[in-house]
């Protein structure tokens, strides 16, 4: 690991910069395979099938909703937009009260509930006045436009908040419990610091309380030692990845394991860490003029990566726990900074363009949500 100094992974313009194995798997996603023999081909390939959504706004996260259309948080204006899976039309689907939109915060994750079918509720991680915190909204599409979305019901609040590094993505496991990455907000202490809900993967139940399994039994941290957590998904064997943007030196993917210390703010990148094994290595690294990494999605067997600063999708294939090549990169400049990867099942994903958040240089269509194939 490389020793730390000053400044922010995406550089002047890019201040982003229990059970067993029980966040793994993404539902939605085809996995990694468990051992080398199956492992992906080396070199993989990527296809833009189609450009379904334009003029998008500040879009952060995404929730694919189960009738093929997908819910989109725009950051800045506080507001989720539906978006037609087939014509690629927007509307409103409703607006979350309180968001506050300063520098990286906002309004920012979205999650549905493992119980959609039922509850239909949708969870969203925003920045508040005071905090960031997670809410809840029942979702119905047979409201009209800008009424779909019932008021919001905060489940968890006191995650610190800052002009920049507030985390933001949340998703659940196979475990059916609530993983979010946060942010230490600038202050590097908060990351080692285990009291504190900065710098952390947290675990939690679908209610906001701490999970059963977790390292302390009435804590959320699961993972700690974080700078800013920016993707979360799980591959077909339950293991989970994360995303996370470095300082100046080394951009992470990382293997999270229960109470791991991921080295922030004594490390960053691969490395002895503190000369006793105390601290965990990303399993790949990235200058951060390549990546300033967000959203991941697993799909064919690899990890998928949205680079921001990077501006490109990074391939990871997988053998086990452990990438079975070099990773490769996809779409390089094409479409500008790229925010947000979620799988849309089998060898799809949807992608999500970042250039409206004012760190980027919008073109006529921008933001976007392609749909991509890949292998």
């Amino acid at each position: 690991m490389a020793l730390l100094g000053a400044g922010c992974s995406s550089g002047p313009a890019e201040p982003e910069n229990g059970p067993s194995s029980p966040g793994s798997a993404s539902p939605s996603g085809s996995g990694s395979p468990s051992a080398a023999s199956d492992a992906p081909p080396d070199k993989g390939s990527v296809e833009v099938v189609r450009t379904l959504a334009t003029g998008l706004e500040s879009p952060w996260g995404l929730a694919p909703l189960p009738d093929g259309n997908l819910l989109v948080a725009s950051r800045d204006e506080g507001e989720i937009v539906q978006v037609d899976g087939d014509s690629g039309k927007t509307s409103e689907a409703g607006q979350v009260p309180g968001v506050d939109a300063e520098g990286e915060g906002g309004l920012l994750g979205l999650a549905l509930s493992p119980d959609f079918a039922t509850d239909q509720l949708v969870y969203a991680y925003f920045t508040t006045a005071s905090d960031n915190r997670i809410a809840t909204m029942r979702y119905d599409p047979k409201k009209p436009a800008g009424e779909r979305l019932s008021a919001p019901s905060t489940i968890f609040k006191g995650i610190p908040k800052g002009f920049t590094h507030n985390g933001g993505r949340i998703a659940f496991g196979p475990d059916k419990m609530l993983y979010v990455g946060t942010g230490e907000t600038g202050d590097k202490g908060l990351a080692q610091d285990k009291k504190s809900l900065g710098g952390k993967i947290l675990r939690m139940t679908p209610e906001g309380e701490p999970a059963r399994g977790n390292p302390d039994q009435d804590s959320v941290v699961w993972s700690y030692g974080h700078r800013n957590v920016q993707g979360l998904a799980w591959d077909e064997d339950r293991r989970l990845w994360a995303s996370e943007f470095g300082q100046d030196t080394w951009d992470e993917l990382n293997h999270i394991e229960k109470d791991g210390n991921y080295g922030w703010p004594d490390v960053e990148g691969e490395g002895e860490g503190d000369g006793n094994g105390d601290f965990r290595d990303p399993v790949e690294q990235w200058r951060t003029a390549d990546a300033s990494p967000s959203g991941i999605a697993v799909a064919e067997g690899s990890v998928w990566m949205a680079g921001l600063r990077g501006e490109r999708l990074w391939r990871i294939p997988l053998s086990g726990d452990k990438p079975s090549a070099k990773p490769q990169a996809f779409l390089e400049g094409d479409y500008g900074r790229l925010r947000t990867v979620v799988s849309a099942g089998g060898d799809k994903l949807w992608v999500v363009t970042n250039e409206t958040d004012g760190r980027g240089s919008p073109e006529k269509d921008d933001d976007r949500i392609l749909e991509v194939r890949v292998r």
